[in-house]
């Protein structure tokens, strides 16, 4: 499906990722979160963590999941961002969440959160989205807040020892539960 962009940008296309789209995945999601690439954008996490953010098994688990999907968002034809949406119960999740480096701070993600909320209301019926983020992302949550979500207080331990999520570089890093109401948008 395609939609409106920010000024000056081009239309961008979302649709469902495949088992093809695997390698490209990884590598957009690890550039905008681990690494020195990722420092070009504002969401890095290479001063909290290092090591991989996700793996091809993990990113086809996301793809092949029964209750989930993961947007692919192209723009000229080449892959700009992505993120995971699943349908649990009366909310979506939304996760996976990644734009290329070069195209942060443009509004791009601004269009893609609004889109996610959009497919889990009209695709399963929704009133809620929910996320994680790590509790120290202080400026990433303030942008979500932004966005309309609201910090609920509830936390899950960040999983050290796995390091599938990265190697912490800080011993207090959690998950804090986001939650947004989209039932009226």
């Amino acid at each position: 499906m395609d939609t409106a962009t920010p000024p000056g940008s081009a239309r961008l296309t979302f649709r469902d990722a495949t088992d093809a789209d695997v390698p490209a995945l990884v590598a957009l999601i690890e550039s905008a979160y681990r690494g020195d690439s990722s420092r070009t954008g504002w969401t890095t996490e290479a001063d909290l963590l290092e090591g991989q953010r996700t793996d091809e098994d993990g990113v086809r688990a996301v793809i092949d999941a029964p209750a989930g999907r993961l947007l692919a968002v192209e723009r000229d034809g080449g892959l700009v961002a992505c993120c995971q949406l699943e349908h649990r119960g009366d909310a979506a999740y939304f996760g996976m969440f990644a734009v290329r480096p070069d195209s942060q701070g443009g509004g791009l993600g601004k269009v893609i959160i609004a889109e996610a909320e959009r497919t889990a209301r009209e695709s399963w019926g929704v009133a809620e989205m929910h996320m994680t983020v790590i509790s120290v992302r202080e400026d990433l949550i303030a942008w979500y807040e932004r966005r309309g979500y609201r910090r609920t207080g509830q936390f899950t331990p960040f999983p050290y020892g796995d390091e599938r999520f990265g190697i912490p570089q800080r011993d207090d890093l959690a998950f804090e539960l986001l939650v947004k109401n989209i039932e009226a948008l």
